[in-house]
């Protein structure tokens, strides 16, 4: 295809828009990325031949283009939440991506070819890499998790996490599209045949591994005693009554007669969502309510259970104590700090609590709040805090009174973090719980892909997860990734299952995103190396 026409190369910058959305429509294509960026591949490759005649800012519009359709057609949901931090994440995030790929452009045409591919993929990864752990986040859209719904390909997942996906995909597109220009239409068999066992190579090999790797976490799957859960789907609406229109001890009443209803002598741990008792309570003075007082009669009727459940708390902090995110309480002296909270109530005399400490932008946190402080105020009210709320360093696990059983109480957004969660495993867990309310987002793609991303979390650390969703979806998945049951959108319900605790580190678990590590160092590598290039070129 010839690609003088504006509206040609306009027209493969969409379709590569179009087909790297395709997976997040919970349609099982994952496979589809292998491909996708091949249109955009080719776009630019026209500036690169015609870098006499076109600037490099042409890359970056073309590309922006296409990553803008991709955010658009993908995470368009979060409007239902908040209109402003919609528009922002898609404008921003796409214009990110287009600064990545811009500068892989510049790096071919200033370095060449094969500098040019490293440089995609190492600028690629490493932007990930920065996307999950950097204070400003919103990793999404990290190619890797473009698998969730087909987990069964990426069953190495346990080795690289969702980078190792990015990889493949990266790699995949590189070889592909050459393979396309240079080696499917020579001349010589030989390059031909070199090109196409290459590519097979690239997509087989992984793909057998996965299997065999698949068959293999079967271990997994009753490796231990059974452990008996409880998972409650209340479906409390967000809008209309969960912070306003219904008390918050109905809602308790709500989450314990569901739990009642499947509770029984072997049942251990009953699980619910994230803020389910909605209003604020403190810390400090925490057995005093009396929503806490109807969970602990609960606890007290069926003394083997353990509650695990969300709530937003205070905690009010001896004078002259603060942290950057605490405020100042009114008419006091001290100063408090403001939590999205799982809860562990037993029969134990303490309660035992995490803080969620990987918060939503501009909804939960303001980054940088100590240079930017007055923009605190802007951030948006999901019925939590008008600020930014604290966290906490380590990932707690919730432990039984003997010690001898542990589980990673993991809020929300948390969950789309791989090495995140794997410090509540490197912490002792033995399994995985997700309490998350995403009704915000009403029936929506949005809820659909965080829960398939839970599936992801599974196989990086092969350890069962529960999940409890205030209005859908909850549900169970294996160590494999699969879904063993799930609960219906909007419903009001409760599921009862069997998981198996798991003790064993997987190799990323243990490493991380190491993937990432060498990515941003390979990246700041090829940046130096166009820096000195480019600084030759001026001199001489």
């Amino acid at each position: 295809m010839s690609l003088n026409n504006r509206a040609q190369r306009l027209f493969l910058s969409s379709l590569s828009g179009i087909l790297l959305a395709l997976p997040w429509f919970q349609w099982h294509v994952g496979w589809v990325l292998l491909f996708a960026l091949v249109p955009l591949l080719a776009v630019d490759d026209f500036f690169f031949e015609r870098r006499k005649e076109y600037k490099s800012v042409q890359v970056f519009w073309h590309s922006y283009f296409s990553f803008f359709i991709w955010n658009l057609l993908t995470t368009w949901w979060i409007y239902f939440a908040t209109d402003f931090g919609a528009v922002a994440a898609i404008i921003l995030n796409s214009a990110f991506l287009a600064v990545v790929f811009w500068l892989y452009h510049i790096v071919r045409r200033r370095l060449g070819n094969s500098a040019g591919n490293i440089a995609l993929i190492a600028f690629w990864i490493g932007f990930e890499f920065i996307y999950l752990h950097g204070r400003i986040s919103w990793p999404w859209l990290t190619l890797g998790n473009g698998f969730a719904n087909t987990v069964i390909l990426v069953q190495w997942y346990e080795y690289t996490g969702i980078l190792g996906g990015s990889l493949w995909v990266l790699v995949s597109n590189i070889l592909l599209f050459y393979c396309y220009k240079n080696q499917c239409f020579s001349k010589h068999k030989l390059k031909r045949w070199q090109g196409l066992t290459a590519l097979s190579l690239l997509w087989l090999l992984p793909m057998l591994w996965s299997f065999y790797l698949y068959r293999s976490a079967q271990a997994y799957t009753k490796s231990n005693r059974g452990v008996e859960v409880v998972v409650v789907q209340p479906n409390i609406d967000p809008y209309n009554e969960k912070f306003g229109g219904m008390t918050t001890e109905d809602q308790i009443i709500r989450f314990l007669n569901l739990a009642d209803s499947l509770v029984d002598t072997n049942t251990l741990y009953v699980v619910g969502p994230e803020t389910a008792i909605p209003i604020p309570i403190w810390e400090n003075t925490i057995d005093d309510y009396k929503i806490i007082e109807l969970l602990k009669q609960f606890a007290k009727k069926h003394p083997k259970v353990t509650i695990v459940i969300g709530a937003s708390t205070y905690r009010l902090y001896p004078k002259g104590m603060k942290t950057t995110s605490s405020r100042l309480m009114r008419g006091s002296e001290q100063y408090y700090d403001s939590f999205n909270t799982a809860l562990a109530i037993s029969l134990c005399d303490s309660i035992q609590i995490y803080h969620k400490s990987k918060l939503v932008i501009g909804v939960e946190e303001i980054p940088y709040q100590n240079y930017f402080k007055p923009l605190g105020k802007l951030a948006i009210n999901l019925g939590g805090s008008m600020s930014s709320l604290g966290t906490q360093k380590e990932r707690t696990v919730f432990a039984t009174y003997d010690d001898t059983l542990k589980v990673a109480p993991i809020i929300c957004y948390e969950s789309i973090y791989g090495d995140f969660v794997t410090g509540y495993v490197r912490n002792g867990a033995h399994f995985l719980m997700v309490i998350t309310n995403d009704g915000w987002w009403r029936d929506t793609p949005g809820y659909k892909q965080h829960f398939s991303f839970s599936q992801l979390r599974a196989v990086e650390t092969r350890r069962y997860l529960v999940r409890s969703a205030n209005t859908g979806i909850s549900g169970i998945i294996s160590p494999q990734g699969e879904v063993l049951q799930k609960t219906k959108w909007w419903r009001e319900t409760a599921i009862k299952a069997m998981v198996y605790p798991v003790a064993v580190e997987t190799f990323y678990v243990h490493y991380g995103d190491y993937l990432g590590t060498m990515a941003a160092y390979l990246s700041l590598f090829i940046l130096i190396m166009l820096l000195v290039y480019t600084a030759k070129k001026r001199i001489s």
